[in-house]
């Protein structure tokens, strides 16, 4: 068993207190450009949020005419800009311990003046820690709504996109569809082929997905060997006819098992968002709608327009 040493305990020293109470008091109130950047960008972890305010001080001492910011983020790319552009430009890596948080680039009208390119470095020295603080929070958020096999957000943040959207069909009057697509007899092919096979089978799935829809469409794992796919400003019909595209573009899929090619089709349910539905209804819609394709034999699609 460890020996773990007791701490003596003391006395509270009332001019220490006296002296904290000092600096706590000058650490919220000092107009300095440095102490204001970093107790503004210690609120949040937000990189969207910090970059505005990392421009918002950045333009009372440099002036600018437009700020820009580019990172790479687990699978995505994050990109901030604000203001307009000019021929003039300075650009930073954004770098700390030899790990790279980012690119930055300023540009105006006027050259800048070395003066003015030291405080710009200046002030990106008091930030550089609070956007890597930032920059890993914003890798562990994604990494928690992403499916760590495919690639695709995960159900989890199926949850979520499904809430907001119905919160903007509500607001705007705007469709929303909801397709489940459940690869047929999957099981079969992991019992057969083994589990490696039947991995690659549900990556391969997942791109020829994406593949097959609108760039502001959303495909999701939503668990096992079934995706969902969110459709914005799409009603049912439309919806039934992506659905129908994406179970033609699955039955393409070729996957070489060293003894022959295995081929897969897959059964698709349609929804479409109602008045004042909750998100658990339509989720429940559309999979009613996947188990009558599912109990139609398979490899075809199904609507379920309301429930009764």
């Amino acid at each position: 068993m460890k020996h773990i040493p007791s701490i003596q305990e003391r006395t509270s020293q009332p001019q220490k207190l006296a002296a904290l109470r000092q600096a706590h008091q000058d650490w919220n109130t000092t107009s300095d450009v440095l102490t204001r950047l970093t107790r503004r960008l210690a609120t949040t972890l937000s990189l969207e949020q910090q970059l505005a305010m990392l421009a918002e001080e950045l333009n009372e001492i440099v002036p600018f005419g437009t700020m820009n910011y580019r990172h790479r983020i687990g699978n995505q790319d994050f990109v901030y800009a604000t203001g307009m552009g000019g021929p003039h430009r300075c650009e930073y890596r954004l770098t700390l311990e030899g790990v790279c948080y980012g690119t930055l680039v300023l540009q105006r009208r006027q050259r800048f003046t070395e003066q003015e390119l030291e405080g710009i470095e200046i002030l990106l020295g008091a930030a550089i820690c609070p956007i890597r603080n930032a920059c890993k929070y914003a890798a562990i958020e994604q990494a928690s709504l992403t499916d760590s096999l495919t690639g695709v957000p995960n159900k989890r943040a199926l949850d979520d996109a499904l809430r907001q959207a119905g919160q903007l069909s509500e607001r705007h009057g705007q469709p929303y569809s909801l397709i489940l697509c459940d690869l047929d007899h999957f099981k079969s092919v992991n019992d057969t082929h083994g589990h490696v096979v039947g991995d690659h089978l549900l990556q391969v799935t997942a791109i020829e997905l994406e593949r097959s829809v609108r760039t502001s469409d959303s495909v999701y794992r939503f668990g096992g060997e079934e995706f969902a796919i969110l459709l914005p400003h799409t009603d049912d019909l439309a919806a039934r006819e992506v659905a129908e595209r994406i179970r033609e573009a699955i039955a393409t899929i070729r996957v070489d098992t060293g003894e022959k090619e295995l081929q897969v089709t897959t059964s698709c349910g349609v929804a479409t968002c109602l008045p004042r539905e909750s998100t658990q209804a339509w989720l429940a819609r559309a999979d009613a709608a996947l188990y009558q394709a599912k109990s139609h034999g398979r490899n075809c699609t199904r609507l379920f327009a309301s429930i009764s």
